[in-house]
C-alpha cells in the first residue's frame, strides 16, 4: 500500500532557531538602545546619524530641534513607508511583478530628478563652482519623496518574489498604483511643509522607522538569496526567522556606523557645512 506524501516534522534544532534568533535580535537592539541618546527622538537621531549627513541648514525643524534626517532623507524614507503601505492597501501586498513600460519610465524619472537636485545642491558646497539654481529644502523633500516612492515600487516586488512561496504575479505598480503613490507623496510633502510640531513629531519617528524597515527588507532578501532559502514562507509566521535575522543585521549596521561616526566626531550632531 502506497504511503501518503507527508512532510517530515521539523527537527528540534529548527524549531528552536527562531527563539535563538529572537534572543540575539533583542540583545543587539537593547545594546543599541543603551548606547544612543535618550528619548524617542534621540533614538531616531541615532538612526539618522547612521545614514544621513544631518546638516542643520538642510533639515526641517521641530520647533528649534532638527529632525532626525535631512530634508531629502526625510522624504526618501517617508516615501518608502508611504509607498509600501499604499501598495498593501491597494491589494498589492504580495505582488511580485516589477514596474515596466511607461510606469518604469516615470519611476526612473523620479529618481533622476532627485539625482539632478542632489548634484546641484552638492555643488553649492563649493562657492566657485556654478550650479543650475538655488537649492531649497522643499525641493530636497519633494525629490527625496519621489525617490522613496520609487524605492518602494522596486523593493516590495523583489522582497515578495524572494520571501513568499506563492507570490502574486501581478505588477506591483501599474498606472493605478502610480497615481495613488503620487497622491500619497503629495500628502507627505504637504504635511512636512506645514512644519507643525504636532504633525512633524510622528513623521520624524516614522522617517527613522522607514530606515529600519528598508534595511530589514534588503538584508532579509539578500540573506535568503545567499542561503538559497527563497520562496519558503507561506505566511508572516513562516517569514519570522529571516525577517528577524534581517532586522538584526539592520540594527548591527546602524550601530556600527553610529559607533564609527561617533568615534571620529565625538558628537551626535550633524555635519557642519555652509548652506
Amino acid at each position: 500500500m502506497e504511503q501518503p506524501n507527508v512532510l517530515p516534522a521539523p527537527s528540534v534544532a529548527s524549531r528552536f532557531l527562531p527563539f535563538l534568533a529572537a534572543g540575539v535580535a533583542a540583545l543587539v537592539f537593547v545594546s543599541w538602545l543603551l548606547n544612543t541618546p535618550e528619548g524617542l527622538l534621540g533614538k531616531a537621531d541615532a538612526v539618522g546619524y547612521a545614514i544621513c549627513h544631518r546638516i542643520d541648514l538642510r533639515s526641517f525643524h521641530l520647533g528649534e530641534r532638527q529632525l532626525p534626517l535631512c530634508a531629502r532623507c526625510t522624504g526618501i524614507y517617508l516615501g518608502v513607508v508611504g509607498g509600501m503601505l499604499t501598495l498593501g492597501v491597494l491589494g498589492r501586498g504580495r505582488a511580485g511583478g516589477l514596474p515596466r513600460g511607461g510606469v518604469l519610465f516615470m519611476l526612473l524619472g523620479f529618481t533622476g530628478l532627485m539625482g539632478v537636485d542632489g548634484i546641484n545642491s552638492y555643488l553649492t558646497f563649493f562657492p566657485r563652482l556654478p550650479h543650475l539654481y538655488e537649492p531649497h529644502n522643499w525641493l530636497r523633500l519633494t525629490t527625496g519623496t519621489l525617490n522613496g516612492l520609487t524605492v518602494a515600487a522596486f523593493i516590495a516586488p523583489v522582497f515578495n518574489q524572494t520571501v513568499w512561496r506563492e507570490w502574486d504575479e501581478r505588477l506591483a505598480v501599474s498606472w493605478r498604483e502610480l497615481g495613488a503613490l503620487a497622491l500619497v507623496g503629495a500628502a507627505i510633502i504637504g504635511l512636512v511643509l506645514t512644519e507643525n510640531p504636532i504633525i512633524l513629531y510622528p513623521l520624524a519617528l516614522l522617517s527613522a522607522l522607514g530606515v529600519v524597515i528598508l534595511l530589514t527588507a534588503l538584508f532579509t532578501t539578500l540573506l535568503l538569496i545567499a542561503t538559497r532559502r527563497t520562496n519558503r514562507a507561506v505566511n508572516w509566521g513562516g517569514a519570522f526567522l529571516p525577517l528577524t535575522l534581517g532586522f538584526t543585521l539592520a540594527v548591527l549596521q546602524i550601530g556600527l556606523v553610529d559607533a564609527l561616526r561617533y568615534f571620529v566626531f565625538q558628537s551626535w550632531e550633524g555635519l557642519i557645512f555652509p548652506g
